[in-house]
C-alpha cells in the first residue's frame, strides 16, 4: 500500500491551479446516462473517483474514450447492464447518483447500497423516499435497491434533510419524467447549480438551483454538448489553510472565489492577508502564527465540512483556544487522534473539538482514514519537525489530484512510498 514520506518544516511559495472539481464531475458523469449522444468533458481531474465511476459506466455499456486534447468523451445511450455491482459501488458512495438517470431513462435500476468514507450516516432513503414520489417502485433485497417505472411522474418532494446528492440524484430523475416536478429544502451548494447548467445545456428544463427551492420541467430528450468541468473548491482551500499552517504565501488560479467565502473569512481572522480577484485567491501568511478561529459546519453557504479536518490543523498550530463544531457529519473526527499523535492538543466531546493550540508538532507514521483526514495529516506533516509518513493514502487519491506534485512544486519535502 502506498504512503508519503514528509520532511516537515519547509514553507510554501508559489502560485498553483486548482483541477476540475470532483464533487461536480461525478454526478455530471452519471448524467450521461440520460443522453442519446455524445458528451465530451474538459477539465477532468484525474482521480480514482472519477476512474471508478467511469469503470461503472463501462461495465453497464458504456463507451468511453480520451482525445490527444486529454478531453473524455462518454456515449451511454445503448446501456445493455442495468445492475452497478457491489464491486465498483462499495468503494463510493457517488455510485448512488446513477440511480436516478437509469430509472428515468431505461425503467429500471440495480444498485448495490454504497460505500466510501466512513464518516458518518449519509442516509440514501432521501433518494428513495423522493423516487417513489414520482412514481417508481422499490425494493431493497440482499444488499441492493431495485427500482422500476414506467415511466416517472413530475411531483411536490420536500427533502427531510439537506442532501447534496439526493438533490442531484432526483433532479436528474426529473428531466425526463412527465410534467413539473419541485424540489423543496434542496442542497444549495455549487456543484448542483453546475450539474443544473450542464444539464440545461444538454436541453433540461431547471430553474433555481442554488436555492432553496428547484423547479424542473420534463423534457422526452437531452442533446449532446461539451462541458468543462469548474475548479474543485475544497482543492483550493486546502492548499490555502497549508500556504497558511506553513507560514507562507500562495496564489491559486483557475476558481471562482465566491464559493469559497466563508473559508476566506476565517482565514483572514486567523490573520492571513488575502486578496481576491476575479478568477484568484492570493494568501500571505509570512512571520505569523494564526489566531485561533471558532468554526461551525453547515451546508453551503456555511463553513464546509469538507474544509473541517484542515482548518483543525490550523487551529492546533494557532496561538490560542477554538472551538470546532461539526454539524453535518457525526463521525468525522477521526484525524484527531492520529494529530494528538504527532503533538497536537485536542479533545472530543460528542460533535465539539476544543482545541488548544501549540508551538510545535513532530514527525509521526499516521493512518488515513478518509479523504479530508488525510488531507488533515498531510498538511499537519508539513508543519511537523522530523517526518511524517501518511499511511493508506488511497483516500486521498480519491480526490486530490497530484497532491505531492503540487505540494512539492510549493516548495514541500513530500515522496510518494512505493507499496
Amino acid at each position: 500500500m502506498e504512503k508519503l514520506l514528509i520532511k516537515g518544516g519547509n514553507i510554501l511559495k508559489g502560485e498553483i491551479s486548482c483541477s476540475g472539481a470532483k464533487n461536480a464531475a461525478l454526478p455530471m458523469i452519471a448524467a450521461t446516462i440520460l443522453n442519446d449522444e455524445e458528451i465530451i468533458f474538459r477539465n477532468l481531474p484525474y482521480l480514482q473517483d472519477i476512474t471508478t465511476m467511469f469503470e461503472l459506466l463501462g461495465s453497464m455499456g458504456a463507451n468511453i474514450s480520451l482525445d490527444e486534447s486529454m478531453d473524455f468523451s462518454i456515449c451511454a445511450n445503448k446501456l445493455t447492464d442495468l445492475e452497478a455491482r457491489y464491486e465498483l459501488v462499495k468503494t463510493m458512495r457517488a455510485s448512488i447518483l446513477v440511480l436516478g438517470p437509469m430509472v428515468t431513462k431505461y425503467g429500471y435500476a440495480k444498485i448495490a447500497l454504497p460505500g466510501g468514507c466512513a464518516i458518518g450516516s449519509r442516509p440514501v432513503n432521501f433518494h428513495l423516499d423522493a423516487l417513489k414520489k414520482l412514481g417508481a417502485s422499490i425494493s431493497l433485497e440482499n444488499g441492493y435497491i431495485e427500482a422500476k417505472a414506467d415511466r416517472l411522474i413530475g411531483a411536490d418532494i420536500v427533502f427531510d434533510g439537506v442532501t447534496v446528492t439526493g438533490t442531484e440524484n432526483i433532479m436528474m430523475a426529473a428531466c425526463l419524467a412527465k410534467g413539473k416536478t419541485t424540489l423543496r429544502n434542496v442542497a444549495m451548494e455549487p456543484e448542483v447549480s453546475d450539474l443544473a447548467d450542464f444539464l440545461n445545456l444538454m436541453g433540461a428544463k431547471i430553474k433555481g438551483a442554488g436555492s432553496e427551492l428547484i423547479e424542473i420541467e420534463g423534457v422526452e430528450y437531452l442533446n449532446s454538448t461539451t462541458y468543462t468541468i469548474p475548479a474543485d473548491r475544497i482543492e483550493a482551500g486546502t492548499y490555502l489553510v497549508a500556504a497558511a499552517a506553513t507560514g507562507g504565501e500562495i496564489k491559486i488560479n483557475s476558481i471562482q472565489p465566491e464559493r469559497l467565502n466563508n473559508v476566506i473569512e476565517r482565514l483572514k481572522l486567523a490573520g492571513a492577508l488575502i486578496e481576491v480577484n476575479a478568477n484568484s485567491i492570493s494568501l500571505d501568511m509570512i512571520n505569523k502564527r494564526p489566531l485561533p478561529v471558532d468554526i461551525s459546519t453547515s451546508p453551503f453557504p456555511g463553513f464546509p465540512t469538507d474544509m473541517q479536518a484542515q482548518f483543525s490543523v490550523l487551529n492546533a498550530l494557532a496561538d490560542g483556544e477554538s472551538i470546532v463544531k461539526e454539524n453535518v457529519f457525526e463521525n468525522r473526527f477521526m484525524h484527531v487522534q492520529e494529530l494528538n499523535r504527532m503533538g497536537c492538543n485536542i479533545s472530543i466531546s460528542g460533535n465539539i473539538a476544543k482545541i488548544i493550540g501549540v508551538n510545535k508538532i513532530s514527525g509521526a507514521q499516521v493512518m488515513a482514514t478518509d479523504l479530508r483526514a488525510s488531507a488533515s495529516l498531510i498538511l499537519a506533516g508539513l508543519v511537523a519537525k522530523g517526518e511524517t509518513i501518511v499511511d493508506r493514502i488511497y483516500h486521498i487519491d480519491r480526490g486530490y489530484e497530484r497532491i505531492e506534485e503540487k505540494l512539492s512544486y510549493l516548495g514541500a519535502d513530500i515522496t510518494r512510498l512505493p507499496s
